[in-house]
């Protein structure tokens, strides 16, 4: 199957922001399609996006990207085989020639590696094409309940608030539990007069006086809608510290404090102490290895602790943390390594070093379900896309139910114990 046509065009996000989709058609008329997402918070050693500048949509039109795609990236890859994703990548990183992919734009890159993805899977669904015959399961979802940092206007500083259904035996029952945890915290909220609307990924956007108060508020929302907190719901964090952090300085302007390194540690470990938390993600800035070293020898014999901004869905750095002992636990962006084979590489790296590993989408999102299959075709473990509302989210977890429920199907799910 070799590539016939490689076609470019501007789409909206779920911010209605411009993004790229990708569009390649093979010779026998199948194709695939491949759409860039872009987050909110971002690691400063991701891929870099490709954006026009000027005023213009506030700079963030990608006019540019797309006269790369057609302009280079299609003339590189018409007449390759489409199934060999891996000398197609390389192809990309050598024409982009940059460490970030900053000159072509790794929103271009990544649009155009899941598009031949796609392409490639055209007779298959996609997570059987990843799979190759091997067992599989349905990764465990984290899900958004309350919104925060970047994805609220820093309403509260932690950036997600989010529930892992522990007790659940199924994907769809982790959603139905999640479902009913969501509209509890909603009514709790608006009770209380505490609702402020929904953020960026769907969640509950809270007027809180506190960061702790939302703890106390998602514990309360599992009791109301009728679970045990800790045995039937756990609760996971996104703390974004590089958001509100820079050389072991932590300012929470919720309480209008400034905590080192130390201090910010004791406080999530007395955290880890209080709540049933079972995950928590960059509890400490990417700048602040040792910092994440310390607080991974203090709580990871509990707790997951999951590198974002600090691993960027990098091989090496994964390897690298590894080797210091920071973190347990990998959060796989592709967008964020700019191509599917970077992306596989890092999941790869972090599973040789005994790390968990979690498929997340980003804050900017469109309806692809691309992740849903990469977390359950590589047998991730674990899955994260935000929250249990906006269509954007919600194609996504329905895309989870239908690979559960369709005949040849994997049977397995990943559950608790796919936790770090």
């Amino acid at each position: 199957m070799n590539i016939k046509q490689v076609a470019a065009r501007r789409i909206w996000d779920s911010r209605g922001r411009p993004t790229v989709e990708v569009e390649v058609v093979n010779e026998d008329g199948t194709f695939g399609l491949g759409i860039a997402p872009a987050g909110a918070s971002m690691g400063t050693r991701e891929a870099v996006e490709l954006r026009d500048g000027g005023t213009r949509f506030k700079g963030l039109d990608v006019q540019n990207a797309l006269r790369g795609i057609v302009g280079e990236i299609a003339p590189t890859l018409v007449g390759r085989d489409v199934t060999r994703q891996a000398d197609i990548d390389g192809a990309l990183i050598a024409l982009d020639g940059t460490p970030t992919k900053s000159r072509l734009g790794g929103n271009a890159l990544i649009a155009t590696s899941l598009a031949v993805l796609h392409a490639a899977a055209a007779h298959l669904p996609l997570w059987q094409y990843l799979a190759q015959g091997r067992p599989v399961r349905l990764p465990l979802p984290q899900i958004q309940i309350f919104g925060g940092g970047a994805h609220a206007g820093r309403r509260v500083d932690v950036q997600d608030f989010m529930v892992i259904a522990t007790a659940a035996t199924s994907f769809s029952q982790a959603l139905e539990m999640t479902a009913e945890v969501y509209r509890a915290a909603g009514e709790l909220m608006a009770s209380r007069g505490q609702l402020a609307g929904v953020a960026d990924e769907g969640g509950w956007w809270p007027s809180f006086a506190r960061n702790e108060e939302a703890l106390d508020a998602l514990v309360a929302s599992i009791e109301k809608a009728g679970f045990v907190p800790g045995q039937d719901v756990a609760i996971a964090l996104d703390i974004a510290a590089s958001e509100f952090g820079r050389g072991g300085k932590y300012r929470l302007a919720l309480e209008g404090q400034e905590l080192d390194t130390d201090a910010l540690c004791e406080r999530l470990v007395r955290w880890t102490e209080k709540y049933p938390i079972v995950s928590i993600e960059d509890p400490l800035a990417e700048d602040d290895e040792a910092g994440l070293v310390a607080f991974t020898r203090a709580v990871g014999g509990r707790v997951q602790v999951v590198g974002d901004d600090y691993l960027v869905t990098n091989a090496d750095r994964v390897r690298a943390a590894a080797t210091v002992g920071a973190c347990n636990c990998a959060l796989i962006k592709p967008n964020q390594a700019g191509t599917v084979t970077q992306t596989l590489a890092a999941l790869e790296a972090a599973r040789a070093e005994g790390y968990a590993t979690i498929v997340s989408a980003r804050s900017g999102e469109t309806e692809d379900v691309a992740i849903v299959h990469l977390a359950t075709g590589w047998n991730a473990g674990q899955l994260k896309v935000g929250s249990f509302a906006r269509s954007e989210r919600m194609a996504k977890w329905n895309e989870g139910i239908r690979i559960e429920s369709r005949a040849g199907a994997p049977s397995g799910f990943a559950g608790r114990a796919a936790l770090a």
